[in-house]
């Protein structure tokens, strides 16, 4: 079996210190420049111009909010939040009654949903203000993510900025192409601190992703507190891949990470990775190795070599101690439990233990998700597959679709962010699943990942990012962008809707917005940057 996330250190390239309610003012301020309706990412589905009908942000802009409506309020109010700092205006929240006309930026649930369905948005900007409508609080959020986006990019500056604050006239209608839309972070090689998965996750919903799946445990490292099992965070995750030292989330911690996604339209998936990558478990805890003898803990690159002891009492207890509290953290459908390169499990012990796991996820009220290997051992309509492999023609994966498995497209040649871009490319990067360009993460299409799907089978699409050789914020962002952004571009855009070509001529105004919030990126020479 060809492996996902390690390649010897001899392929990787190291590059050390990397960065490295009033009336609108507008027919009497000075011309200016506003960000045009078709430099959005993710593209809308529709977008309508209108010359005449731009509105101006203004000291004394008012920001509404539907009366009585808890999502309307709550949207407002990160808008509000988000673009204080740069305007330097007040922005007031205030509530209004449903479906009144508000001068300035307003928020209205709909029960039409007509077009814009559980996550769409209508963004209407007039002379007298800008409206964002939806059928719930993912929408409304949605819109105010493109509504940013159609400000000039110092509006994302952390310090105040001169205006003018100017959004283009036109009605944008716009919806999701796929319901799972998000990306996958390692934090068990190199720990990610609390408040760097927070700026993330703004990171996410700003591209309107909704998911945020943390690779929580591997052999180097388990990074969330289990009460039941106190020395699986800190012994087991107390170091971290080429030694030093680790980190782990609390209960606390990661509840806070949860509601904090949550407020973002972002749900976290947690993922416990069984029964392989799990050398700090059994260094954590001697029962659950065969022999009785813990290992060492590890703190190499190579994968594939670790099992749980399968069949064993304490194993099946740790099993349903960790699924049992890891489930009662997560208010999302999903519980993922790895699943991959168990090399060194029998096929009969692996197909034993997948059946306990995915009767334990049953059992604490989720639905499993694994890696696509663990379609093989478990019930195709009660999991779902995360489809890692570089390649289109796997047909055990196609006949579990055909079974009513269903997908999360990750094909590594496509999504994997620890894939170099190309030979020139700085940074640390695996090679294994060849290089991912610019042009390579977008020009592809989920439905086509693998042959002969059947339709309805791919519920979305996931970024992925193992940390092996990315431990510091500048490193991981540098990986990230530009393709974080096009792959959101992939899950939310209709096919019919996408070009390469279209997103090379908007990423530019993408990358302003990258500089504000002090991100290092990779500026692909597949891309015309300007100055």
């Amino acid at each position: 079996m060809r492996r996902r996330r390690t390649a010897t250190f001899a392929s990787l390239v190291l590059v050390a210190g990397l960065v490295a309610g009033a009336a609108n003012p507008a027919a009497a301020a000075p011309a200016s420049a506003p960000s045009a309706l078709d430099t959005v990412v993710p593209k809308p589905v529709s977008v309508q111009a209108d010359p005449n009908g731009a509105y101006s942000l203004h000291p004394g802009t008012v920001v509404f909010a539907q009366l009585g409506s808890a999502d309307a309020d709550q949207a407002a109010r990160l808008l509000a939040e988000k673009l204080r700092p740069s305007t330097g205006y007040p922005l007031p929240v205030v509530p209004v009654p449903a479906g009144m006309p508000a001068p300035g930026i307003s928020f209205q649930l709909t029960r039409d949903a007509d077009q814009i369905g559980a996550e769409g948005y209508r963004l209407t900007t007039s002379r007298q203000g800008v409206r964002i409508e939806a059928t719930g609080r993912a929408g409304l959020e949605n819109g105010a993510q493109t509504l940013r986006q159609l400000l000039p990019s110092k509006v994302e500056s952390k310090a105040k900025q001169a205006g003018p604050w100017t959004v283009p006239g036109g009605r944008i209608v716009d919806r999701p192409r796929y319901g799972h839309r998000g990306m996958m972070l390692d934090v068990a090689r190199n720990f990610v601190p609390q408040n760097e998965v927070k700026e993330l996750i703004d990171q996410l919903s700003y591209y309107k992703m909704n998911t945020l799946h943390l690779h929580l445990t591997d052999d180097q490292g388990w990074r969330l507190q289990i009460d039941s099992w106190p020395r699986l965070a800190t012994y087991g995750g107390s170091t971290k891949i080429n030694g030093g030292p680790g980190g782990y989330y609390t209960k606390a911690q990661y509840r806070d990470l949860v509601d904090y996604a949550a407020k973002r339209n972002i749900t976290i998936i947690p993922e416990v990775d069984l029964p392989g990558h799990t050398t700090a478990a059994l260094a954590s805890y001697a029962e659950l190795n065969c022999d009785g003898v813990a290992p060492p803990l590890y703190t190499g690159p190579d994968t594939g070599f670790s099992s749980l002891c399968i069949g064993a009492k304490p194993t099946a207890k740790f099993v349903d101690d960790v699924i049992r509290e890891v489930a009662a953290l997560t208010p999302g459908q999903y519980l993922h439990i790895g699943g991959d390169e168990a090399n060194n499990t029998s096929a009969p012990d692996y197909a034993a233990f997948m059946k306990l796991v995915e009767q334990t996820v049953a059992k604490y009220g989720k639905k499993m998700l694994g890696w696509n290997e663990s379609l093989q051992a478990t019930t195709p309509t009660a999991s779902t597959g995360q489809y890692w492999y570089p390649w289109t023609d796997d047909e055990e994966t196609l006949q579990k679709a055909k079974e009513g498995a269903k997908l999360v497209m990750s094909p590594a040649n496509r999504s994997y962010l620890d894939m170099r871009y190309a030979d020139a490319t700085p940074p640390l990067a695996s090679l294994w699943a060849g290089d991912v360009e610019a042009k390579n993460a977008y020009d592809w299409d989920p439905d086509k990942g693998i042959d002969n799907v059947p339709a309805g089978t791919v519920l979305g699409v996931e970024a992925t990012l193992f940390t092996t050789f990315t431990p510091t914020k500048e490193s991981r962002e540098f990986m990230m962008y530009p393709r974080l952004p096009e792959l959101a571009e992939v899950g939310w855009t209709p096919e019919a809707g996408r070009s390469w070509d279209s997103i090379a001529s908007r990423l530019p105004a993408q990358a302003e917005r990258w500089k504000q919030w002090n991100v290092t990126f990779y500026p692909s020479p597949q891309v015309n940057w300007g100055k």
